[in-house]
């Protein structure tokens, strides 16, 4: 999706892109919340009212306090989602790395769930057109066939990236919304008596009164499954856009509801049997162009989910906590990215979801579960956000906390219920957790066991090197990527590199590391000459969101260096010198592996082993960090943490 620059203003284009892109999770939960909520359970006042009841403080709470209001504040650069508040608390506590964790595994296995069961509720309307009601069967091989085919265009699509079809999210979400807020108040005005059913106090009868009402949470929660979105997406739209548009979605969203509680109370039956009060409330001449408009609905909502997905990851590399991946961008539109491993898991995740569970209303089941522990990561990192950042009264944080923290832990255990539904999630989600654990915590001990030198205690030596003849030439400009953020140091493996065996000599011996910054879309550098034209330090500071195209970066930065007469050394601006009408580039990577001559505790043992299993299974360094082939030099040391200590081998004596 494009990055809006300017999306603090608020246009009548840019509200209609924030109807696109933001409410389509959120949108699209009208199909089955209610639903939910009802089930099989005998149709009376308490059920119906305070189902609807507690909907709308849901949402008024959960979704319009929480995150319209508060969560929105945290922005970061104009980007939100759960990385980003993460690194602009991250110095604050050490501790935040692990709700960090559990916020992102819980939105990714969000993704396998969400179109499932939006597309498969807006198929299964098809049933209610007259003359299709027993071909049409929810969970029957043909309507679990077509889900599967709509998601699996859907997925295939990815890679060609959505620019085109993506300017017509805008106007369906719009016309969806509208189609809500019309057939919700023409039954509303069948039966104004409804409106009361917005009082706290049918809530609190259902959920405190009526029988096992507590329980029924866990459905309720489905109607703001897709609040984290309006966060996540924040960079998309901007904070005036998503809240001006907030006001007109959750007005159609309550009229939605409040028409269906007035279709219940007077459809004339104990039970629903199967019905789905929201494709009830159409009028029947609707049906067909309710359920086309519902079906592109929710595919805008499964899309919106899947770039979410290529986006966390994306940014979960960046930040260290996931396997560098192979990252596509199919179009020039800025931002928008496709990650095929991600899409291939995900099609396949969802794929085994309508399979298993056939019909939507089975999936409501298991649905919410992910979310709720996602929502309560978010809080607990909101609150360091406004206590250290915003600098609010510590005693009104804690207020604010506990409030959401007994409405989130509420829903929690109301979820839980659902363990037994999802327990194939289990995996999923278990997977995700570990590899980000394994892939975070086993670089902080790979980091602990890096050695640093002063540079400038070789710089002689460099120079020496450089120009001594006798030495074939290794190249021009020799780069090697380096961890260390101050000026003077390296890493000891890359000065053993290139004085050691067969010394490199180069005419420039270039230093460059990659500073990931804690803002989204930084891309500057610094330089550093410690001998002039001869040992350069360049500082190249990335935002987050930005995937590292160094060689690119590093001639970018020799060309303006050149303009700028800073380097001389009879270097043309391309980069080539007089005598080479190429420009020379060699840029060496250290490859590690885990070398046999170890001892470990038990800990970090499977930290570090499944770190070098999941590194040979993600992308190489030089395609991580955009180098060409070409110009690359791999060398491969192996990493000694704790040499074994004792070996007793003893001489035989003859």
């Amino acid at each position: 999706m494009e990055i809006n620059k300017s999306s603090s203003k608020v246009t009548a284009a840019s509200l209609l892109v924030a109807l696109g892109i933001i409410y389509g999770d959120i949108g699209t939960s009208p199909l089955y919340a209610l639903r939910a909520v009802i089930g099989e359970r005998p149709i009376d006042l308490t059920l119906v009212y305070g189902g609807v009841s507690c909907i709308f403080w849901t949402l008024v709470f959960q979704t319009t306090v929480k995150y319209i209001w508060l969560t929105l504040k945290a922005d970061n650069d104009g980007e939100g989602g759960i990385f980003s508040l993460y690194a602009l608390v991250r110095k604050y506590s050490k501790k935040l790395v692990i709700p960090t964790i559990l916020g992102a595994t819980a939105l990714l296995a969000d993704g396998i769930i969400t179109p499932p069961i939006s597309v498969a509720s807006a198929i299964e309307g098809l049933g209610m057109v007259k003359g299709l009601e027993t071909t049409f069967v929810a969970g029957n091989n043909l309507t679990v066939g077509i889900v599967i085919v709509l998601l699996s265009l859907l997925f295939f699509f990815q890679r060609f990236g959505t620019q085109v079809i993506g300017k017509a999210f805008g106007p369906i979400m719009t016309i969806w919304f509208f189609m809500l807020l019309i057939v919700g108040a023409s039954q509303i005005i069948q039966f104004p008596e409804v409106i009361k059913a917005l009082s706290p106090h049918y809530a609190y009868e259902l959920l405190v009164n009526y029988p096992k009402g507590f329980w029924l949470l866990g459905a309720v929660f489905l109607c703001t499954t897709g609040a984290e979105a309006l966060y996540s997406d924040l960079g998309h739209c901007g904070i005036k856009n998503i809240r001006i548009t907030w006001v007109f979605v959750k007005i159609s969203l309550v009229s939605c509801y409040l028409g269906q509680a007035a279709w219940l109370m007077n459809q004339g039956q104990t039970h629903l049997s199967g019905r789905n009060p929201f494709f009830e409330i159409m009028p029947h001449w609707f049906i067909v162009p309710s359920i086309l408009i519902a079906t592109a609905a929710t595919i805008i909502a499964s899309q919106a989910l899947i770039s979410g997905s290529f986006t966390l990851i994306s940014e979960a590399m960046n930040l260290n906590f996931w396997p560098r991946i192979g990252i596509r961008q199919p179009s020039e539109t800025k931002g928008q990215i496709y990650i095929p491993s991600v899409n291939n898991i995900l099609w396949f995740g969802c794929i085994l979801m309508i399979i298993y569970f056939r019909e939507s209303g089975h999936m409501e089941a298991a649905y919410g579960f992910s979310i709720t522990i996602a929502m309560i990561m978010t809080t607990i990192l909101l609150s360091y956000f406004l206590i250290y950042k915003l600098k609010w009264n510590v005693f009104f944080v804690v207020a604010i906390l506990l409030l959401f923290a007994t409405i989130e832990i509420s829903f929690f255990i109301a979820n839980v219920a659902k363990i037994k539904e999802r327990w194939m999630f289990l995996f999923f989600e278990l997977f995700i957790f570990l590899t980000m654990y394994v892939w975070y915590y086993a670089r902080k001990i790979n980091n602990r066991f890096t050695h640093f030198t002063d540079l400038g205690k070789y710089a002689s030596q460099l120079k020496e090197l450089s120009a001594d003849d006798n030495i074939p030439k290794f190249s021009t400009h020799l780069i090697y990527l380096t961890k260390a953020n101050t000026r003077h140091e390296v890493e000891e493996k890359i000065v053993k590199s290139i004085f050691s065996k067969k010394p490199k000599r180069a005419d420039v011996y270039w230093f460059v590391h990659i500073n990931r910054t804690t803002q989204p879309y930084t891309l500057t550098y610094d330089v550093s000459e410690l001998v002039d034209d001869k040992v350069i330090k360049v500082d190249i500071n990335v935002g987050f969101r930005i995937q590292p195209r160094t060689e690119l970066y590093f001639k970018k930065i020799v060309q303006d260096l050149v303009a700028k007469k800073e380097l001389s050394l009879h270097i043309r601006p391309d980069g080539s010198t007089k005598y080479n009408n190429e420009p020379d580039f060699k840029f060496v990577v250290i490859e590690k592996f885990l070398s046999v001559e170890n001892e470990f505790a038990f800990r970090e043992g499977i930290l570090l082993n499944s770190y070098f299993f999941l590194k040979r299974l993600g992308q190489s360094d030089e395609n991580a960090f955009g180098l060409d082939k070409s110009d690359v030099v791999v060398e491969q040391i192996p990493l000694l943490y704790q040499p074994i200590a004792n070996i007793n081998l003893t001489r035989n004596e003859k």
